[in-house]
Order: C-alpha cells, then structure tokens, then sequence
C-alpha cells in the first residue's frame, strides 16, 4: 500500500487525504435520488460537470433541481461536453441559462471559427454540493434506469465526503477556469474527516507530460500479489498495461476481467477479442457479462486498493480524452466492490482460449481489421 501511495504522489503530485467516506450507488435509481437530494440542500454552491446530459425524465429533474437551487442564490455551474451534448436532440441544459444558470460547452465543435476534432473531450462526471460530492462514470441520462427495460445501461457511481471533495471541486474548476477564462478562487471546504477512506483524485489528459492514468494501473496490476478485478466496458489496453497484465497471470496472480457480452459499440468487442489469447494464455482469466450493457468501470487490487472514475481502459480515455479516477485506500471498501465483481462473475461466461482461436477466420479477420484500427476506437 505504501509503495503505490508514493507512485500516485509521484505521478500526480497530489497527496493522499485522509477522513473519507465512499458510498457506491448502482444504476441510476440509486445515484439519481442521491444527488438530486444534495442538490436541494446546497446552500453555498452546486458544480456539475457531464459528459452526456440528455432530454427525458432524469434530464427534466436534474434541471428542476439546479434551477431551484440558483433561485435560492446557490452558485450553481453546469458543464457539458460539447460533443456529449450532441448525444441528445433536445439539450435541457440549454433551459438552465434562462433559469439563472452559469452554463458552458467543454470544446464544443463548430465551423467559424473552424473546430471540428473529435477527440479531446472531456470526460469527467463530477457534482460537488457544499461538502458533498460525487464522481464514477455515469452521465445524465433516462438509460441509466431499471424503467428503461432491456435496453438500460448498468453503472455505478459515489457519494463522496470529507476533504477529497476539495480535490473534486478543485478539478471542476480547472475545466470551469479553462472554458470560461474565469479564474476566481473559492473559500476552502472544511476539512472535518467523514469516513475511514484515504482518498485521491486523479485528473488526466492530452496537457499532461505523462501518462499518469496508465502509468498509475500499471503500477497497480505491477504490486498486486494476490489479485486483481478488472470491470470496463471498452479493454483496449496499452502495450504497458498488457505487459502488466499478462506479468500478474505469470506470477500467479489470480486476474479476473469482466467486460459486457453485448456492447453498445459492437467493433469495441470485436476488436478486444483480437488481443484475449495472449492474456488467456499468461492466466488471466476473461468473463462476459451478460446484458444489459455494463458501462461500470472498477479496478481492486489484492485487499486494500480500488480505483473508480470515468476512464475506461482505452486509447481514447488513457490518451485522448480529459478523465477524472479515484483511488480509495479502504480495505472494507475494496471488499464491497470486490464483493459485487464477484458476485457479477458468478453469473457470467468465462472465456476459453480455444473458443477464440476455433473462430470461423471471417470472424478472426473482422476482429483483426477493428484491432488495427484501436488507437482510433
């Protein structure tokens, strides 16, 4: 646990804060109710970063909830991605600035002045109200819901308390200073410890001189000596992090990786199938799980380390992208997460090594050809 203290502290330069308490809310019917509730105690200041904030039930009392609280005279800030605000036709948020909201569009794509890049979006989900906070990788979005049927995305997002959620707002108002040119500080958040979670927000993106969330995995998988659960709805990992990998199977690590059976982006599975037997065959073991789509992100490393957040492991999220993860430094808290990987394993298929090399070679050409296309997915 020390070691990979120091290689965080190292890699980002931010400290581990102690006097945590990190509450897991699965799916929207619970995370929803839970940060609509913190939003109606505000006093002080609502901040809330997206990557997607789409039209419906979820997206009409988010902005009910945001709305009320700038009536009452709380700072409320809503950030959107601009290429995440194109997800939904109708844009809710849009009714949030004549309501009395400070809105702002991370890089929104646009033709004069020419900005038509895809890539470069920002991908942190992050609400901060007063002392509360919350982050993981869920958008705003009807989906999210058990209502929504077959189709529904499963998920997982936190509650958050004590002094990381000074490290939360501190990382929305860096997106905030960078889209607004508004670089006004804020009174400190008090300190008073919550919970027993040793907590560290980690922020990363295309302005970094390192890797810091790859390098950060790495170092994770790197330490492990007993195991290591992996949940991601997109495992297109680097070259590091798959020597990482197939070094924890060789050495008896016992490494479990649960992906969704059915994607929402069908070439991301094709392509990931590509690479599985070289990891089948150091002993990592690969489990599907069945639908609906698991958009949850999850990483438990031996009895004492968890990482959640927005990153998916991916050239996209680990390059590309501007992400926010969490490491949490809980054994109780690792358990429960540990707990619920397990528990999805048991009704998952596992992967065999002779499944994959027995495909039809249409099926091994088509996975090859969205492989070489990877850094790109």
């Amino acid at each position: 646990a020390l070691c990979l203290a120091r290689t965080g502290r190292r890699l980002t330069g931010v400290p581990l804060c102690a006097g945590n308490a990190v509450r897991p809310l699965q799916n929207g019917d619970e995370a929803y109710p839970a940060m609509l509730a913190a939003i109606a105690a505000a006093r002080s200041h609502v901040f809330l970063a997206t990557y997607i904030f789409n039209a419906g039930k979820v997206g009409h009392a988010f902005v009910e909830a945001l709305a009320a609280a700038a009536a009452r005279g709380v700072d409320v800030r809503v950030l959107v991605d601009g290429v995440g605000a194109l997800y939904s036709w109708r844009k809710p948020w849009k009714m949030l600035a004549r309501r009395g909201v400070r809105t702002a569009r991370f890089l929104p794509p646009a033709l004069l002045p020419p900005s038509l890049t895809i890539n470069l979006r920002n991908h942190r989900k992050v609400l901060i109200c007063d002392a509360v906070g919350f982050t993981g990788g869920m958008n705003i979005a009807d989906g999210n819901l058990e209502s929504a049927g077959p189709h529904r995305i499963q998920d997982m997002h936190f509650r958050c308390e004590g002094p990381v959620v000074s490290q939360l707002r501190h990382a929305f108002q860096l997106n905030w200073n960078f889209c607004t040119d508004e670089y006004v500080p804020l009174p400190p958040l008090p300190d008073a410890e919550a919970g027993p979670s040793r907590c560290r927000v980690i922020v990363d993106g295309p302005g970094n001189d390192a890797d810091v969330l790859n390098d950060l995995i790495c170092g994770a998988i790197n330490v492990a000596r007993e195991r290591v659960r992996i949940m991601t709805p997109y495992f297109l990992p680097s070259h590091d992090l798959m020597a990482a990998l197939r070094s924890a199977g060789q050495r008896g690590v016992d490494v479990r990786v649960v992906l969704p059976q059915k994607n929402n982006l069908p070439y991301m599975n094709w392509a990931t199938c590509r690479l599985l037997p070289g990891l089948l065959a150091a002993g990592v073991r690969v489990w599907f799980q069945p639908p609906p789509f698991a958009h949850t992100k999850l990483l438990a490393v031996d009895d004492f380390y968890t990482q959640v957040g927005s990153a998916n492991l991916d050239a996209r999220s680990l390059r590309l992208n501007f992400e926010l993860n969490m490491e949490v430094f809980d054994a109780a808290f690792q358990a429960r997460i540990v707990e619920f990987i397990d528990a999805t394993i048991g009704r998952s298929r596992e992967l065999v090594h002779d499944e994959l090399v027995a495909a039809p070679l249409a099926v091994r050409l088509r996975n090859a050809a969205c492989w070489l296309f990877s850094p790109y997915l």
